[in-house]
């Protein structure tokens, strides 16, 4: 591969930016510690297959990874609860990992209940990335003429400058957070 000291350094970064030492992340990889090493020094002699699976643990592209381009978010992935993996591109992440995945200005996660007897919210758009993960209830994501039902657990990444909008799904009322990346 080109530009190895590049792709090293890049992991090194998405490591620490995700809240990892060198040893916590080859431990969990099942690689040796002093070869994990090496291959963050210099990135010579990295296997693919390892750049893989750094990849798939926080959620980046292999070729954000190797090229240091993000592949464009423009429509919608879901995870469904237990199932680790967004449709698509995206293995399953937790809000540490987040941190890399938003480049740009985080707002602060917001906590917001949606009562089953309020009116639908009007549709909105808005510049950046989004953010919903279902803590407790049904909500029911209206995503660019597309409704999109989220039950606990569940969590949807979207580009928002698609018209949205959330509302109670069921007959109890539903909690989710919400990050906005812009």
């Amino acid at each position: 591969m080109d530009n190895v000291q590049e792709i090293a350094m890049r992991i090194s970064g998405l490591r620490d930016a995700c809240g990892y030492t060198q040893e916590e992340l080859a431990d969990e990889l099942g690689i040796d510690r002093a070869v994990y090493a090496r291959y963050e020094s210099d990135g010579k002699d990295i296997p693919i297959s390892v750049i893989f699976q750094i990849a798939n643990k926080f959620g980046v592209d292999f070729t954000e990874i190797l090229t240091g381009s993000a592949a464009k978010l423009d429509t919608f992935h879901v995870v469904k609860a237990g199932q680790g993996k967004i449709v698509q591109r995206y293995e399953g992440y937790d809000y540490k990992d987040l941190a890399w995945r938003y480049t740009h200005k985080i707002m602060q996660p917001l906590l917001v209940t949606l009562d089953p007897s309020d009116e639908p919210a009007a549709l909105v758009s808005h510049v950046g990335q989004e953010f919903n993960y279902v803590v407790e209830g049904t909500v029911i994501v209206t995503f660019d003429d597309k409704e999109i039902t989220l039950e606990k657990g569940d969590c949807i990444y979207f580009n928002p400058t698609h018209p949205h909008g959330q509302k109670c799904g069921g007959t109890v009322p539903a909690t989710f957070i919400t990050i906005i990346a812009e």
